[in-house]
């Protein structure tokens, strides 16, 4: 896909980002994996603290048991891999205790949120990596959605969390590029301006409703309604699961 915009390959690639629910049964290659993770591992992390681990999952086994948690989610056991990444303030405490120093940053806001940041640098690598090598992508904010049994599937410690997971494989169905809301609502100069964003909305919710006709979505609901989750939590056992895990968050 080209647009107007782009000025290289990397551009052209990161315009044309779409999310693959539909993958063949080809393997991806150790190259192309080991690649795409290379990736990730040399992504910028807050002071260069690393607290950022990947969990690599091949198994169709266990990417059955990780679709049936993330709520039915079918193309996490059909992708042929399935890459957790994850909180790791296990990691640093190791570090710190070296140092013979104690480790608080965990027990903090300020500690979640920068692992979050690092977390979503090292997805949106790994996204642009594999989508370059020619592979569809699916993030997975689903894996957040039974925290615990995740923790335990994985084998995860204390002070570390799932935080979001990425389906990769080759494209069987390739899927249509969702429209987004008028670049306005997005990108403001100077200052924060929400003028206009009542006018935006009901025109997304137009535009999008019109992408549900084109491909055929019955069901598909106006960006407005579809927003119904954040109503309440929608996986609300994050918080608890995190600080069972000694992300306590009260700092």
């Amino acid at each position: 896909m080209k647009h107007e915009a782009a000025m290289n390959e990397t551009i052209d690639t990161l315009l044309s980002h779409r999310s693959i629910r539909s993958y063949s049964s080809e393997p991806v290659s150790d190259d192309m994996l080991d690649a795409i993770i290379e990736c990730a591992h040399r992504a910028p992390t807050s002071m260069n603290a690393q607290e950022i681990s990947l969990v690599v999952v091949r198994d169709a086994e266990k990417r059955a048991k990780i679709a049936a948690l993330a709520g039915g989610q079918a193309w996490i056991a059909q992708a042929p891999v399935f890459i957790a990444i994850v909180i790791d303030f296990h990691k640093t405490q190791l570090g710190l205790h070296k140092a013979g120093l104690t480790q608080v940053i965990h027990e903090s806001m300020e500690g979640y949120g920068v692992a979050a940041v690092d977390a979503g640098i090292a997805l949106g690598k790994m996204m642009t990596a594999a989508q370059s090598l020619g592979l569809g992508i699916v993030p997975i904010g689903g894996i957040r959605r039974n925290p615990q049994d995740m923790i335990d599937l994985l084998g995860l410690p204390p002070l570390t969390f799932p935080l979001v997971g990425m389906c990769l494989g080759h494209i069987a169905n390739d899927a249509a590029q969702k429209p987004r809301m008028a670049m306005r609502t997005f990108r403001h100069d100077e200052r924060y301006d929400a003028a206009g964003y009542a006018q935006a909305i009901d025109a997304y919710d137009a535009t999008i409703m019109e992408y549900w006709k084109q491909i055929g979505r019955s069901d598909g609901l106006p960006w407005s309604a579809n927003l119904a989750p954040l109503k309440g939590v929608y996986y609300p056992q994050v918080k608890p699961v995190a600080a069972r895990q000694g992300l306590l968050n009260d700092k």
